[in-house]
């Protein structure tokens, strides 16, 4: 089924990721690092943009493909806890 991508800035998509399990790993001037440990020992690395307003789609996709997250999980979390 097709779920609609919500619209997120990127301190929001970093609170909802770290409610996921992710860490942060550093901080750069327009970004944020963060991994998560797999079960099976590899670790997922991604880096969000910070900045003022919503993220893009594309931006949003991508971020989403690295962590390995689909739109129904994030729309969970978001249902979970909030924006």
């Amino acid at each position: 089924m097709y779920q609609k991508l919500p619209s997120l800035t990127g301190r929001q998509l970093i609170r909802l990721l770290e409610k996921d399990g992710f860490y942060k790993v550093r901080q750069t001037k327009h970004g944020q690092g963060l991994a998560k440990d797999l079960p099976d020992g590899r670790k997922v690395v991604t880096v969000i943009p910070i900045k003022r307003g919503e993220l893009t789609i594309g931006t949003l996709k991508a971020i989403l493909k690295q962590s390995q997250i689909n739109v129904e999980k994030l729309n969970k979390l978001i249902e979970e806890h909030g924006k």
